[in-house]
């Protein structure tokens, strides 16, 4: 798939070790694994669609770590740049989803009935979510796409959305154009996104003629939503109060099924294939681009020395209420899957269901001085 355009001949002027970027300093994922000889050989390729490999990792060349986590450092433009930058992508992916080798293939599995479980117990779990991302065939990622394109992706995917049936039936807000009063109460309901403002998202160009053509669906009753055009084309959120995950799983999987089917009637569909399953932005989302959470009081059990590593062995992640980098309230959690490559999306959420479960059950024992050695999974 890959060709050469007038943008990469420029690279032929001089030497690949002249290019190749100062890593010396740098803590992600890309930068531990881009050679001089990787380099050399990708550097001129460019997609059908004219992204380079250079563009690919300069979020991660201008972001050199984050003191936390360790971040991907590269994203995609395009569908193709998976397959054109392979000789990258292939270890980036199977380091960031601890081991994925390139003949994998991802199961894709939006079949809610095989939930087992999935009603919390709420004097806990205060409210369950799921989301995923999607992105439309035959257009470039908010990365690299052109104000035509992401106009014609708002178009596509708010035209589907509008003809959404019985309790998925909405309305799509325009970030721009938006009325006061609109706005008001997107922010109270805390549905609104905001222009990203992470060196990260900037670094790789998502945030280039905001707000133009970017925009909100939300369901009557305020538990669907999709947000259009921010780090992916859409993003698809099930989430409602309390701890029925089963319930916010059926709606999840229902609506991405009929956003789908809308979609395909104009004659659309979503990038998908066989290796990576779903393709998104940035390579950390592929597969299923799935996160179930849950905001969870877990006061005595965050104190104990053996949560994170309890939180490995069930292959959860915490974050504070707020999100990446907040810290926690009052021993209140979003906790969620690790996951998101290899394995369903009934299978991730069910890895959710039996883990909260497990740290309730956790909770519980501390709060009358038991031990909880016999919880922990060995």
């Amino acid at each position: 798939m890959e060709q050469k355009s007038a943008s990469s001949k420029k690279y032929s002027r001089f030497p690949a070790s002249l290019d190749f970027p100062d890593l010396s300093k740098h803590n992600n994922i890309m930068s531990s694994h881009l050679t001089e000889a990787i380099y050399s050989q990708l550097r001129e390729k460019t997609t059908p669609l004219g992204y380079t490999l250079d563009q690919c990792i300069q979020t991660g060349v201008d972001n050199p770590g984050h003191p936390f986590i360790k971040t991907v450092g590269m994203v995609a433009g395009d569908e193709e740049s998976y397959e054109v930058f392979a000789g990258l992508f292939d270890p980036v992916i199977d380091d960031r989803h601890s081991g994925y080798p390139k003949t994998a293939k991802h199961p894709t599995d939006l079949d809610a009935s095989k939930l087992k479980g999935g009603m919390f117990d709420e004097n806990y779990v205060l409210s369950s979510r799921v989301r995923t991302g999607r992105s439309v065939r035959g257009f470039s990622l908010p990365p690299a796409c052109t104000r035509a394109e992401r106009r014609e992706v708002e178009k596509i995917v708010s035209s589907a959305l509008a003809s959404l049936p019985g309790e998925l039936k909405g309305k799509y807000y325009p970030l721009k154009g938006m009325t006061d009063a609109e706005q008001e109460q997107l922010i109270k309901d805390h549905f609104l996104f905001d222009k990203p403002v992470s060196p990260l998202l900037l670094a790789s160009g998502m945030a280039r003629d905001w707000p133009d053509a970017r925009g909100i669906f939300h369901n009557d009753r305020k538990n669907f939503l999709v947000w259009v055009n921010e780090e992916d084309h859409t993003r698809v959120i099930s989430m409602q109060k309390g701890g029925n995950m089963k319930e916010v799983f059926e709606r999840f999987c229902d609506g991405l099924k009929q956003v789908e089917k809308s979609i395909k009637t104009g004659g659309y569909g979503f990038m998908w294939n066989e290796h990576l399953g779903y393709i998104l932005t940035c390579p950390s989302n592929l597969g299923t681009g799935l996160r179930a959470g849950v905001h969870v009081k877990l006061p005595q059990l965050s104190k104990h020395a053996k949560f994170e590593s309890i939180l490995t062995k069930l292959r959860l992640q915490k974050r504070g209420t707020g999100g990446v980098d907040t810290a926690a309230e009052g021993g209140t959690y979003d906790i969620s899957n690790t996951d998101r490559l290899g394995k369903s999306e009934v299978e991730l959420v069910q890895v959710v269901v039996d883990g909260v479960t497990t740290l309730v059950d956790m909770e519980k024992a501390l709060e009358k001085g038991n031990s909880i050695e016999s919880l922990i999974p060995k």
